[in-house]
């Protein structure tokens, strides 16, 4: 195998699609038409070509009609799907319609076969484990699904069977493209009858492995995991960026176990620590390994999505692989645990305290995800609540030079704690025995439902200090104030609060605030919205939203002018 990647694109077949002065401009141009990704063209609007560092327009002619019509007429037939294709390649053409059913714009795609690039990830594949795949459009997803099918089935030796949607996979026309190989394609007539195809392929074709494009509705998780049951090799993608977003998508998260609330008898809770209703993972995921995709030569690698996502669930950091490929193709492989950033809302979204039931996804009755995560804290600061300790209540125990701390994280995450203590080069220690700690750090909502452990901690004089939420900027905080170090936040004049005497009339905002984008979020990853604006908020709370946005893979941007200045969001 070569260092880099062979990339079979027949580029030209796409072009001869396209109207002859498009085609001559993107011929004529300086950039290199294999970096082209795509060419748009909208009916009354300069074509425009984009490629993998810029876009261009093509033509200071605007697309006519006629235009689009030239380029319907050279290639396949549009299916359910608005999508439609060149026979024996890989390029894609998508349609948008007016009402009437008029094509008035087109997206045409290109295909690449590029081989070489299952090396990043060919140890994982050779396993013989179900493998999902995830990463935002464009990251190489259906490329990497290519050449996988097509290692497992020419070099591997084994009977594949690729369920291809909308002829992605395996190009358009009922002769597949070489850029699979041996493997089989199986077509699909509408994409609604995707779980029924892959539940076909199964029961007719005896195959050793099944490749997937774009699970993405409950019935073809359901027929994933019926497929993995029968002890068939599951590779796949989905919907979805992240192992943690995956966790939280209620259509799904069975692909990898699905979560549920259960409720602990007092003596197991005593035992593990934790409130009585915690969440755990409901069944064995579907898929073995998980790989987020960054791009062709970059991934991050959960070679065991069982212990991850348990180790989520627990508000730990999951251990992954950060694997890249440099230039000299060689694949670099770094052990990491990796800092998920809705560990902490999964963390905090089961709370019993109020009306006895469980929520996910923030609401009344749980501690709200939007806490500022490691990057911005949109609490008020931790707060010490101290029953008579030694510390009087005062805030802070020691000074310059003080002897260590010993600290017990009561629900909080050690990993995180150790990582602010670095940070802060505080002389503390984290110690795994209540009776040994000096001080105890918990959330919120533990020690709202006055847990028996933290009520002996504090009977023994041993101070609790609360945490807002779960990041280590929280953690920071509150080791600032016990170590009487100076809270640069506190200062900042963009907060509402303005670090002063309005701390609490501050935070109130701030949590407002934070609440109104989490349930903005969840309408936009649910598909109920594609676009929200916010309410008007101060240029600290602006930066805290764009943060939390870009955090789940939305985009966002401040519109309007103060004090109306407000963040919109959309996909």
């Amino acid at each position: 195998m070569s260092d880099r990647p062979d990339v079979t694109n027949n580029i030209d077949l796409l072009l001869g699609a396209l109207p002859p002065h498009i085609t001559d401009a993107i011929q004529a141009g300086d950039a290199d038409p294999a970096d082209l990704l795509e060419v748009v063209m909208d009916l009354g609007r300069l074509p425009e070509a984009r490629y993998r560092d810029e876009e261009r327009f093509l033509s200071d002619r605007e697309v006519t009609q006629e235009d689009i019509d030239y380029v319907i007429g050279r290639i396949g037939t549009f299916g359910e799907d608005n999508r439609a294709g060149i026979p024996r390649t890989l390029h894609r053409i998508s349609a948008m319609r007016n009402r009437r059913g008029t094509v008035i714009g087109l997206t045409c795609r290109v295909g690449r076969a590029v081989f070489g690039t299952v090396a990043i990830i060919r140890d994982l594949v050779e396993t013989g484990n179900s493998i999902l795949l995830l990463g935002k459009p464009g990251t190489g997803k259906t490329t990497l699904l290519r050449e996988t099918a097509r290692v497992l089935a020419e070099e591997l030796r084994k009977r594949v069977v690729i369920v291809d949607t909308s002829n992605e996979i395996a190009g358009d026309g009922d002769i597949p493209h070489p850029g699979i190989g041996r493997a089989r394609r199986m077509q699909v007539p509408r994409p609604a009858e995707q779980h029924g195809v892959m539940i076909e392929a199964v029961e007719n074709h005896m195959p050793e492995v099944i490749v997937i494009d774009e699970i993405g509705t409950e019935l073809e998780a359901m027929a994933a995991r019926t497929i993995a049951e029968r002890g068939v090799q599951l590779v796949g993608t989905a919907h979805g960026n992240t192992l943690d977003n995956l966790m939280i998508n209620p259509t799904l998260s069975d692909l990898v176990g699905g979560i549920q609330a259960v409720t602990l008898g007092d003596e197991e809770a005593r035992r593990r620590g934790t409130q009585k209703t915690v969440l755990e993972r409901k069944a064995p995921p579907t898929f073995d390994v998980l790989v987020e995709i960054e791009s062709w030569d970059s991934v991050t690698v959960y070679d065991d999505v069982a212990a991850s996502v348990d180790a989520i669930l627990r508000g730990e950091d999951p251990p992954a692989e950060l694997r890249s490929r440099d230039a000299d193709g060689v694949v670099q492989v770094e052990t990491v645990r990796r800092e998920l950033i809705d560990a902490p809302a999964l963390g905090r979204r089961v709370s019993p305290a109020r009306g006895g039931g469980e929520r996910f996804g923030g609401g009344g009755g749980g501690e709200r995800f939007g806490g500022g995560g490691e990057r911005g804290s949109a609490g008020g600061g931790p707060r010490l609540r101290d029953r008579g300790g030694p510390t009087g209540g005062t805030g802070g125990v020691v000074g310059p030079g003080a002897p260590t701390q010993r600290i017990f994280p009561f629900g909080v995450s050690r990993n995180r704690l150790e990582t602010a203590i670095e940070r802060l080069r505080v002389p503390a220690v984290i110690v795994r025995d209540m009776k040994d700690a000096t001080l105890v750090m918990t959330l919120k909502n533990y020690y709202r439902q006055s847990a028996q452990r933290l009520k002996q901690a504090e009977e023994h004089g041993v101070p609790v200090y609360v945490l807002r939420n779960n990041t280590i900027t929280q953690m920071e905080r509150q080791l600032a104030q016990v170590f009487n170090l100076r809270d640069e936040a506190e200062g900042d004049e963009d907060r509402p609060d303005g670090g002063g005497a309005q701390r609490t009339n501050g935070s109130e905002v701030i949590e407002d605030a934070m609440v109104e984008l989490e349930t903005a979020i969840g309408q936009l990853m649910n598909g109920e919205r594609s676009a929200i604006e916010l309410t008007p908020r101060s240029s600290y709370i602006r930066r805290l939203q764009h943060q939390m946005a870009d955090r789940y893979n939305l985009r966002s941007e401040s519109r309007g002018d103060d004090p109306n200045r407000r963040v919109k969001i959309y996909r």
